[in-house]
């Protein structure tokens, strides 16, 4: 019987393109960050005055390329991994370490979540310098992260174990 009929190509579709929406974010803040570093550049050799806000903007920017980045990567597996051994102990045994193995980052993604939420609500009456906004935007893209992880690695658990319970392997992305 195959599974691929129902609920799951629609839930891969939804995951996907949260995913790609993670890249593109990622993507603008990157270029956002380039060019508010050619802007610093011009501004301390050209115009002898430094833009001081973009170093903060930098910090910030860097820290939603990175988590979004992560997130993304974690339902791509592009994630580092050294699979030489789970993979030489056969289809079985390698199904329930990659279940294991999801089952894990899901829960890191959770309790960075959790964690984050708390940082976030702590934050927010701090405002961070040069920019004026609030230091809990910096906390956000970690909380994103967390619950982009735990989304992400938690339904290929979910969708694993639908599988291994009719006794299919799920394929999904295995990049890894």
């Amino acid at each position: 019987m195959e599974l691929d009929t129902g609920i799951v190509p629609k839930i891969e579709w939804i995951l996907d393109r949260l995913s790609g929406l993670c890249i593109l974010v990622a993507s603008c803040a990157l270029v956002v960050l380039v060019a508010t570093f050619g802007w610093l550049v011009f501004g301390r050799y050209v115009l002898n005055a430094t833009p001081t806000w973009v170093e903060q903007l930098a910090l910030l920017l860097v820290c939603y390329i990175a988590y979004l980045g992560a997130a993304a990567g974690v339902h791509e597996n592009t994630h580092l991994g050294v699979t030489m051994f789970r993979d030489a102990l056969g289809e079985k045994v390698s199904g329930i370490l990659k279940l294991v193995n999801d089952i894990i980052l899901a829960a890191f993604g959770f309790a960075m979540l959790v964690a984050c939420i708390e940082l976030f609500n702590f934050g927010w009456s701090t405002l961070l310098p040069m920019l004026d906004i609030p230091e809990s935007f910096r906390t956000l893209s970690a909380l994103l992260c967390g619950g982009l992880v735990f989304v992400f690695a938690g339904l290929r658990a979910v969708l694993r174990v639908i599988y291994m319970t009719k006794g299919q392997t799920y394929v999904g992305r295995e990049a890894y």
